[in-house]
């Protein structure tokens, strides 16, 4: 049973993707609205009340025109616009991953590091996390955080239960702590 709006908007369309033999095309469709929508002028544009419904269909042809989006995307962006659910847009990328990871046997892992990692490396870790939870597939997900100083973290797990922590900063709190400094801590 799912318990949100959210859960139950994207166990629909997951269900309906692969009951028609879409679900990788229309998971990287869900990904390209992750980040249409995560533009704030977009989001807001959508969740604001004043503009017509008509506009913003409107504009939603143009997003799965442009953005190359399968026609069963525009039809659920619209039901949200109708039902005036758009706000749950966020919630519904993330719950569709949950399923879309449980359909294929996918991990997630983010990854977090103070610069970008080459493709190599994160080859590397997506066949350690492979090793660690014996899931057939691993997705990486890459996150930029200057705050680490040095090194990465890869979190993965339901709900990102688990974390390796190969960062300097750890390293760091971790030696203030042996050594008693609990005055210490590190600038972010």
């Amino acid at each position: 049973m799912v318990a949100t709006a959210a859960g139950s908007y994207a166990s629909a369309v997951a269900d309906i993707a692969n009951s028609n033999g879409t679900l990788e095309a229309t998971n990287a469709d869900i990904e390209k609205m992750e980040k249409f929508f995560g533009d704030k002028e977009v989001y807001n544009f959508f969740t604001n009340p004043t503009i017509s419904l008509e506009k913003k269909r409107e504009f939603i042809d143009e997003i799965v025109t442009s953005l190359n989006m399968q026609p069963h995307m525009s039809n659920f962006l619209k039901l949200l616009v109708d039902s005036k659910r758009i706000e749950l847009i966020k919630e519904i990328v993330k719950e569709f991953e949950v399923f879309y990871n449980k359909m294929t046997d996918t991990e997630l892992a983010i990854v977090t590091s103070v610069v970008k990692l080459e493709s190599q490396h994160l080859a590397q870790i997506a066949k350690g996390v492979q090793r660690l939870t014996g899931a057939q597939n691993v997705r990486i997900k890459t996150v930029i955080d200057p705050s680490l100083v040095a090194g990465f973290t890869i979190r993965y797990g339901s709900s990102g239960s688990k974390l390796i922590d190969m960062s300097v900063k750890k390293q760091l709190e971790e030696l203030a702590s042996q050594l008693e400094f609990p005055d210490i801590s590190l600038a972010v």
